[in-house]
């Protein structure tokens, strides 16, 4: 039975959607996944560049693009490269397939005698006077795809699989290549008087004192509680925006706490409970051992803040957003401003910064609210610094208790992990609710709890069922119905706590049972690729003499599989603990199966390790009054240049399986990797994210 063909070609099953060849001897290929630092735009171009057999540097691609490009929903997950990079090998093979065919004919020969260089076509290693460029018909873009050609095995390789360069760096570098560079006619400057929270009222807005601090002229946009400024010169609304956080009044606004900011505030509270696994079994006899293991509310802390352009010219409203569904923004945006989805256009256009849902949405919708009032204008909206840490979306507190029953020798015969935490994706095309949405006359209804199925990896649940080789283990899921703050999407969603928590779980049961932690693990998994990457790493970083537990120095080993089905990755951390905590050295091993570019991947991984590290050590979100207080990089830190460790990483070469998403895999590793270290290095467990100075000392104090 044949493989069914990706969601990205059923969704799109015309090849012109993906391919044309151009005039000037270009290929030019069209995707739905979109650019947000991972390199996904020159990998996808080196599968096309191989299936068809042209050079890399004929490709031109454009991606997100509702007009031009292809549907293929959000960029997230991991899944650039397993789904619409499968898709792009089938696309262009059917495409090269098609090609040939009809040259053999021509040529009276078998298509298996020409050979392709560069695109030209060869008989014999003879020219014969053809390339894509001259014998593509329009019959071969017209017709539906149907995925039977055969792509070419991973021995034919010879582009994938190799460092090439990206093409978007050299922009990037100069600093010309991002939305917030982007200039055009007729452009005006807006900045927004955001809502403090749901259902708050505006009830004044004192024009007159915002026009004097403002020392400008602007014109005042105003939509139920929606209000935005608007100029010809940003540094006036700029200072308009920051003068009536002063001068509006509002009615309604919540009131949060802060023990509301604490993942143990959902313990108790109104929850869809769900239950995934093999079912509760009543204990045999052994021990019973349970540890609770938490982090806080993070945010995304992109290095530039949200932005959104759109214009109204002739009924048709064009938006350029860094979102990662240019679809289902299109589809919302449409649906609020009473349009069909054909009289919108949305163009995704580089964000500096993002791993999940960040503010590019709401942007957008912001600049598009604006520009139907003002037709015939660029409206460009880029939130504020503190307006970002604000606003946009934050990745939900989450708290993992785990509770094994142990054998005689210390092994878990039962294993359950039980996570409180709210929803892990509110984005618009999961239900989610925009900001300047719910400000607008008649509000949407507030968005619905949800989380991603377990299909697609889950959400609270990722990664919480351990793939050691337990008999019985399980996920208790307390979902919770409503969280103080707007939470979706972030880097890797549940993994990283719910890794942090049994990676470190599993260092304390070792301990427990006398072993040591590398040993204790291979003693209970029977998967020969996790196997390899643990005695890889455990022996690269010298594990078998890393020291006496106390010293003040640790190293800690962490591994695992992101959501259960993608890229497999394994961390040793060195770290020395002092006055803080300072790491020295990183150890990395990942499998991912094919890698298209060894470069990207291996920044994908650590990227991957510093971002997690800088969680583990830094990273909380604090609420105070009517929404959040860490509004600055004084109050929300995160990890600079400096503390950037050493590191070293090493990809298996596997060209023969499978490509595995590896955007995540080193997430939930890293931290878990770092605990462990600290466990080390000071004698004494830590279970709570942030590691900080103030968290170690309030355990020491308590040991």
């Amino acid at each position: 039975m044949s493989e069914p063909l990706p969601l990205s070609i059923q969704n799109n099953r015309r090849m012109d959607k993906w391919l044309r060849f151009d005039p000037d001897r270009t290929l030019h290929l069209a995707v739905g996944k979109v650019e947000i630092g991972q390199g996904v735009l020159i990998a996808l171009s080196q599968i096309a560049a191989e299936e068809l057999d042209i050079d890399v540097a004929r490709v031109n691609i454009l991606s997100g693009d509702t007009a031009d490009a292809p549907d293929e929903g959000s960029t997230s997950s991991s899944q650039s490269i397993e789904v619409s990079g499968r898709s792009v090998r089938l696309v262009s093979a059917e495409l090269r397939q098609r090609v040939l065919a009809r040259l053999a004919q021509r040529l009276n020969c078998s298509p298996e005698d020409i050979t392709v260089e560069d695109g030209a076509f060869l008989l014999d290693a003879q020219p014969t006077g053809h390339d894509y460029w001259s014998f593509a018909s329009d019959a071969d873009f017209a017709a539906d795809i149907e995925g039977t050609a055969t792509p070419k095995p991973a021995s034919q390789y010879t582009i994938v699989g190799q460092p090439v360069p990206r093409k978007d760096l050299i922009a990037k570098v100069s600093g010309a290549a991002f939305i917030h560079d982007i200039v055009r006619p007729d452009m005006l400057h807006a900045r927004v008087v955001r809502q403090p929270s749901r259902n708050a009222t505006l009830t004044s807005l004192d024009e007159a004192a915002i026009r004097r601090a403002a020392h400008g002229s602007f014109k005042v946009i105003r939509l139920g509680n929606f209000a935005a400024f608007v100029s010809t010169d940003e540094t006036v609304v700029q200072r308009a925006a920051v003068a009536a956080l002063t001068h509006a009044r509002w009615d309604g606004a919540r009131t949060l706490t802060a023990d509301q900011q604490d993942a143990a505030w959902f313990v108790g509270q109104p929850c869809d409970d769900r239950f995934v696994g093999d079912p509760v079994t009543p204990p045999g006899g052994g021990t019973v051992v349970s540890a609770t293991y938490s982090r806080p509310y993070v945010s995304h802390a992109a290095m530039a803040p949200s932005c959104g352009l759109a214009e109204f010219r002739d009924g048709h409203l064009s938006v350029w957003s860094h979102t990662q569904g240019v679809y289902p923004l299109r589809n919302s945006i449409a649906d609020i401003l009473g349009l069909t989805r054909e009289q919108v256009t949305v163009r995704h256009a580089h964000g500096a910064g993002c791993y999940g849902h960040n503010g590019a949405d709401d942007a957008a919708l912001d600049a598009a609210i604006i520009a139907q009032q003002l037709p015939g204008h660029c409206i460009r909206v880029q939130w504020r610094r503190e307006e970002e840490f604000g606003y946009e979306p934050i990745s939900t507190a989450h708290r993992t208790r785990i509770a094994v029953e142990l054998d005689s020798a210390g092994r878990p015969i039962d294993w359950t992990t039980e996570v409180w935490a709210g929803p892990h994706v509110q984005r618009p095309i999961f239900g989610g609710v925009m900001l300047a949405h719910e400000a607008l006359p008649n509000p949407p209804a507030p968005a619905r709890a949800g989380d991603p199925p377990e299909a697609n990896g889950g959400g609270g649940t990722r990664n919480g069922t351990p793939l050691y080789d337990f008999p019985h283990k399980r996920i208790v899921h307390h979902l919770s119905l409503a969280t103080p703050i707007r939470t979706s999407s972030l880097r890797g969603l549940g993994a990283l706590p719910n890794v942090f928590a049994m990676e470190c779980f599993m260092d304390e049961l070792a301990e427990r049972a006398g072993m040591d932690p590398v040993a204790y693990r291979l003693s209970l998994l029977s998967d020969s690729r996790a196997r390899h990457l643990i005695e890889n790493v455990a022996a690269r970083c010298d594990w078998a003499n890393r020291g006496p537990v106390g010293t003040g120095k640790g190293l800690g080993l962490a591994w695992s599989r992101y959501k259960n089905k993608a890229a497999y990755a394994c961390v040793a951390v060195e770290l020395e603990v002092d006055r803080n905590i300072r790491l020295t050295r990183v150890w990395c091993a990942a499998d991912a199966g094919l890698v298209i570019n060894p470069d990207g991947a291996k920044n994908q991984l650590e990227g991957g390790i510093i971002h997690a590290a800088s969680m583990t050590l830094k990273e909380a979100v604090t609420f105070e009054g009517s929404g959040i207080s860490s509004l600055d990089w004084a109050s929300y830190p995160i990890m600079t240049f400096s503390e950037v460790p050493e590191i070293f990483t090493e990809i298996v070469h596997a060209p023969d399986l499978p490509t595995l998403g590896m955007g995540e895999c080193t997430f939930g590793p890293t931290a878990a990797a770092i605990a462990n270290a600290v466990a080390h290095a000071l004698g004494v467990r830590v279970r709570d994210m942030p590691l900080t100075r103030e968290r170690i000392a309030s355990v020491l104090a308590g040991a």
